[in-house]
C-alpha cells in the first residue's frame, strides 16, 4: 500500500487532472494561436498560481530521441503511469536494427502464410515517418525482408498523412519510395503501392467514432474499389486537381490498377501486416480482419488471411493475437495503486480522447480498476474546424456533476481542442479552440473551489503553439509561393505547462521546476496532494510544501 505522505496530510476535496490537449509553450509567439486566442482564465492561472514547464516530446516520454514529438498515447502513459516506458516507435526500431523482429514466431508465420497462398504480403500503414503511428523505414526494412525471404509480391496500401508531417507532403514520400519499390522489383519480386488515401477519410478511425471511414478503407484496399490511377504518384497529383485545397488527411481513397484491375485486392490465403505501432487508430481495422461476428459494416467478403499487427493494440481484447513486437508491459500505474487505496476516481472526455483518459491512462488496458467511473461525450462526426468548441461545454457539465455529486476523491479529463483542431491547419479555427477551452475553465474552476479541491491543469504535447511552419534559422513563419503563412498540422517539441490551482492550502503549496519535470512526475505529484507518498517506481512529485 502507499505509504502516507508525511509532509503533507492531503487536501480535504477532490484532487482534479485537466488535460489541456495541444497546448505547448512556445518559445517565440510568432504563428502560436494560443497566443493569440483571448483566454482571460488561462492569463489568470499562469498570473497568480504556480505554475512550471514540462518535458512532454522525446525521451521523456519514451519517444527514440529528442527530435521526436510526443502524442496523445505516449503523454497520457507516461501521466497515468508515472513512469517512462520505451514506446512502440523505439521498439521497434531496436526490433528491426538487431533482426529480433525476423527471428519472432509471427513474422515467420505472416511469411510462411503467404508462402503457403497467393505469395502475397499487404502493408497497410500511415505513410510517413512522422514516427507517431507508424515510421516509413519500419515499412521500407519489412519489403526489403519480405524479398531476401522469397515472397514474390508485395503490395503497400498507403494511408496519407499530413497531419503528423507538413499538410501537402505526400509526394515527399510517394515518389521517392515507388522508385525504391522499381529499384528493387527485379528477379520476379514485385512490390508496389496498391491502394491508399487520406489518414482521415480512410481506415485510421478511433473509438468507434465513424465506422463509415473504415468501411471506406475496407472497401479501398481488400475490394479495390476506388478511382483507378497507374501508380501512387498519379494518384496523389490527380486527386489534388480534382479536390484542390484539401491536405493529404483529408485526400479520398484511391486504387492502383492495370488495364481496369486492381493491383493489390487481398485475397484468401494473403498475409496482412498493419504497420502501425500505435493502437488507438488500428483496432478498428484490426477488427475487420479477425473478428469472426463483425457487425459493423457488410464486408462484402471476408478472405482468409494471416493478419498481423505491428504490436498488439489491445491486451485486454488480444487485438490482434498475432504480433511483431511486444508492446511495453506497463504496470504499476496510478490508477491501479489509487484504486487499491480506495480513492474514488471519474475520468471524462469526448470520444476522439476517451481512450486516452481511460486505455492509455491506464497503461493500455481496456478495463477499469476498482473504483473507477468512466464517462464519455460522443464526439461530433464533422471536420473539426468547423465546430471547434468540440464537446468542451459537456465535459464540462459531466466534471462539474461529478464534482457535486460528493463521489470522487480524484478526477481526470481531456480537452480534445488544441489538439484536433490544431492538426487541420487553420489557424483562425485554433484560436477559436483555445477560447473554447477557457471557457470550459472558468466554469469548471469554481465548482473545484466549490468542493474544497484543488487542480492540475497541464496538456500531454503542443499543437495550437506552432500553427505556422518556422524556419529553422530566424524562426519566423515560412511562406508559401503565393505568400501565404505556411500551415503547420504536426504536434510541436515544445515543454506544456503544470499549473497548480490552489484555493484551499493558504499557499502553502507550489511547484519546484526541475530539469528533469516531466509529465510523468504528475501522478507522484497527484499522490503527494491526496497525502500519499507515491510508488517506487514513480517518477519525483514536484509539489513543495512551505
Amino acid at each position: 500500500m502507499l505509504q502516507k505522505f508525511s509532509a503533507f496530510a492531503g487536501v480535504q476535496g477532490p484532487v482534479v487532472v485537466i488535460v489541456m490537449d495541444g497546448y505547448g509553450i512556445p518559445e517565440h509567439t510568432a504563428g502560436s494561436a494560443i497566443d493569440a486566442a483571448r483566454k482571460p482564465t488561462l492569463d489568470r492561472l499562469f498570473a497568480r498560481y504556480p505554475n512550471i514547464r514540462l518535458r512532454a516530446h522525446g525521451t521523456a516520454v519514451g519517444m527514440p530521441s529528442d527530435d521526436d514529438m510526443g502524442n496523445s498515447e505516449v503523454g497520457h502513459n507516461a501521466i497515468g503511469a508515472g513512469q517512462v516506458y520505451a514506446q512502440g516507435a523505439a521498439l521497434v526500431a531496436d526490433a528491426i536494427a538487431d533482426g529480433a523482429i525476423w527471428q519472432g514466431a509471427a513474422w515467420k508465420e505472416v511469411v510462411a502464410g503467404a508462402r503457403a497462398g497467393r505469395g502475397v504480403i499487404h502493408f497497410i500503414g500511415l505513410f510517413s515517418d512522422g514516427n507517431v503511428h507508424s515510421h516509413i523505414d519500419h515499412l521500407k526494412a519489412m519489403v526489403v525482408q519480405a524479398r531476401a525471404e522469397g515472397v514474390n509480391t508485395v503490395r503497400i496500401h498507403a494511408l496519407l498523412d499530413g497531419r503528423d508531417v507538413p499538410e501537402t507532403s505526400a509526394l515527399d514520400y510517394v515518389v521517392p519510395f515507388e522508385a525504391f519499390l522499381a529499384e528493387i522489383s527485379t528477379g520476379g519480386f514485385d512490390a508496389r503501392i496498391a491502394s491508399g488515401g487520406g489518414r482521415q477519410y480512410i481506415t485510421m478511425d478511433r473509438y468507434d467514432a465513424n465506422w463509415p471511414m473504415v468501411e471506406r478503407g475496407w472497401r479501398t484496399h481488400v475490394l479495390g474499389e476506388g478511382p483507378q490511377f497507374a501508380n501512387a504518384t498519379e494518384a496523389v497529383e490527380g486527386l489534388r486537381e480534382k479536390h484542390p485545397g484539401t491536405i493529404d488527411q483529408d485526400l479520398p481513397e484511391f486504387v492502383v490498377a492495370e488495364g481496369g484491375r486492381p493491383i493489390g485486392t487481398i485475397e484468401d490465403g494473403d498475409s496482412v501486416v498493419f504497420y502501425n505501432f500505435r493502437g488507438d487508430r488500428a483496432i478498428e481495422i484490426t477488427r475487420a480482419f479477425v473478428d469472426d461476428d463483425f457487425d459493423k459494416f457488410d464486408r462484402v467478403r471476408t478472405p482468409r488471411v494471416t493478419y498481423a499487427g505491428m504490436l498488439q493494440y489491445d491486451g485486454d481484447l488480444q487485438l490482434p493475437r498475432r504480433f511483431l513486437v511486444a508492446p511495453p508491459a506497463i504496470t504499476d500505474t496510478s490508477g491501479e495503486w489509487f484504486g487499491r487505496m480506495g480513492l474514488a476516481q471519474f475520468a471524462c472526455s469526448e470520444t476522439q480522447k476517451f481512450g486516452h483518459v481511460t486505455y492509455f491512462w491506464n497503461g493500455n488496458r481496456s478495463g477499469r480498476f476498482d473504483g473507477e467511473t468512466w464517462q464519455e461525450v460522443p464526439s461530433d462526426v464533422v471536420p473539426f474546424e468547423q465546430r471547434p468548441w468540440m464537446k468542451a461545454a459537456e465535459i464540462t457539465d459531466a466534471m462539474i456533476a461529478a464534482l457535486q455529486s460528493g463521489r470522487y476523491r480524484l478526477l481526470r479529463c481531456n480537452y480534445a481542442n488544441g489538439d484536433m483542431v490544431g492538426h487541420t491547419g487553420n489557424f483562425r479555427a485554433a484560436t477559436m479552440a483555445i477560447e473554447a477551452v477557457d471557457l470550459a475553465l472558468s466554469r469548471l474552476l469554481p465548482a473545484i473551489d466549490a468542493a474544497g479541491g484543488v487542480a492540475l491543469i497541464t496538456a500531454d504535447h503542443g499543437n495550437a503553439d506552432e500553427m505556422f511552419e518556422l524556419d529553422k534559422k530566424t524562426r519566423q513563419p515560412a511562406l508559401n509561393k503565393d505568400g501565404s503563412f505556411k500551415a503547420k498540422t504536426a504536434h510541436t517539441l515544445n515543454p506544456v505547462p503544470l499549473i497548480l490551482y490552489d484555493n484551499v492550502s493558504g499557499g502553502r503549496l507550489g511547484l519546484e521546476q526541475t530539469e528533469a519535470a516531466g509529465l510523468s512526475s504528475i501522478a507522484a505529484t497527484v499522490a503527494n496532494l491526496v497525502g500519499l507518498e507515491k510508488h517506487p517506481k514513480w517518477d519525483d512529485s514536484l509539489l513543495v510544501v512551505k
